[in-house]
């Protein structure tokens, strides 16, 4: 514990230098190929009076890489400055709108010792987040397909988002030993109930029905009409939002969650997830497991106990904190717990749970520390504890764009 105090206390004193090293292209000749492949992650659509902007990556479910959150970045930028665009389109390209960051590109960066470009990415993930949520001209996400982790971050700050029968939405980064972010803490914890620390804790899945009955999604159609919908956003000449939205609700369906939805458990999840401490909500699932014989209890009891301990408290916290803040309060805070993440001072667990999970798949992490119980105060702290003066607070243009609410 003291170690984990020294580091807390460091880092508004000091920090050490790191000297870094680059490779470099001594050919005189421009890399065009690295440009093609660029450009070619994040594909554009030009329509007449708007532009698509196309997630291209189905190999990897459209995992986020550094350079497509640049050219995201870099095309929502000029799109908005251009008049002769009215509004914006996010999509997927093959079964997935985007499966979250590429956390094995990480995992490896990290091994590689190039902490800095992880930082880099994460930097440039959350900028392009909040220019998202403050972005003055309405914008249309098509989640279509599997969308976890920061492919929520990327569409829902945003003014519309499409869901289809095809939509599986889930935040299971505790599994992975780091916690929901690019924004999520915002998001997940204005849902109804606890229904946010649910799903940042066990990583459950809703589909499309359910974002729409919880309030994730404000449209949702079947998969075998998105054409039709897309020609239609495609034809528009009008940027009215009422205009956007009355075209996206004629295509849409009237549904409603299915018994066995986890929406029809709100009162079991209000009463377990209600409490201030892991260790009070786990004892509160496993009563209601033993009491009523009840599966879902079980099911989401053993998902939380495969889950990082750390993780779990630090996510916990997380979410609890963002239902007081603002969009950019959250990134802020975000950035620096994924930057207490990657720097492995107190936890190795991020890089253990990729390993685990998404390299070796062998599925069993090994925790650090292994329990619940073996969590400490100082070891959360740690993940909120304010960035010292070498290492830089993640800046947000609040002055120019005004962050919600």
């Amino acid at each position: 514990m003291q170690r984990v105090k020294a580091l807390i206390k460091a880092r508004h004193s000091f920090q050490t230098l790191r000297f870094l090293s680059h490779q470099r292209c001594f050919s005189a000749q421009p890399n065009y190929a690295a440009y093609n492949d660029f450009q070619d992650q994040v594909l554009v659509e030009g329509r007449a009076k708007s532009r698509a902007a196309i997630l291209n990556r189905p190999f990897a479910l459209n995992s986020l890489t550094t350079s497509m959150a640049s050219r995201l970045k870099k095309l929502y930028e000029s799109w908005e400055e251009n008049p002769d665009i009215g509004f914006v389109i996010m999509k997927g390209n093959g079964r997935a709108f985007c499966s979250g960051v590429d956390a094995v590109a990480l995992y490896h960066l990290l091994n590689e010792g190039k902490v800095e470009d992880c930082k880099r990415f994460f930097e440039t993930l959350y900028k392009f987040v909040y220019l998202q949520g403050t972005y003055l001209k309405p914008h249309v996400a098509i989640l279509d397909g599997i969308t976890m982790g920061c492919g929520g971050g990327i569409s829902l700050p945003g003014m519309f988002h499409l869901v289809t029968d095809k939509t599986v939405f889930a935040h299971p980064e505790s599994q992975l030993g780091f916690h929901p972010d690019s924004g999520a803490s915002f998001y997940l914890s204005r849902l109804p109930g606890y229904l946010g620390e649910c799903l940042a804790l066990t990583g459950e899945k809703l589909n499309g029905v359910e974002m729409i009955a919880c309030g994730l999604a404000t449209h949702y159609c079947l998969n075998a009409r998105l054409s039709w919908v897309e020609e239609c956003l495609g034809n528009m000449m009008n940027d009215d939002p009422t205009v956007i939205e009355s075209s996206l609700a004629q295509y849409g369906d009237l549904v409603y969650p299915d018994r066995s939805s986890i929406l029809h458990r709100i009162e079991t999840i209000d009463k377990c997830f209600c409490h201030d401490t892991i260790e009070e909500i786990i004892d509160s699932l496993e009563n209601g497991a033993a009491g009523a014989y009840d599966d879902w209890c079980r099911t989401v009891l053993r998902k939380m106990k495969e889950a990082s301990p750390l993780s779990l408290k630090v996510t916990l916290r997380s979410i609890r904190e963002g239902r007081f803040q603002s969009l950019d309060q959250c990134l802020a805070r975000e950035y620096r717990m994924s930057l207490a993440a990657i720097s492995k001072q107190v936890s190795n667990d991020f890089s253990e749970g990729v390993r685990a999970r998404l390299v070796d798949k062998d599925f069993a992490p090994k925790w650090d520390p292994p329990r619940v119980e073996e969590v400490s105060k100082d070891m959360v702290e740690y993940y909120f504890t304010p960035l010292g003066e070498l290492e830089p607070e993640l800046l947000l243009p609040t002055a120019l764009r005004e962050p919600y609410i």
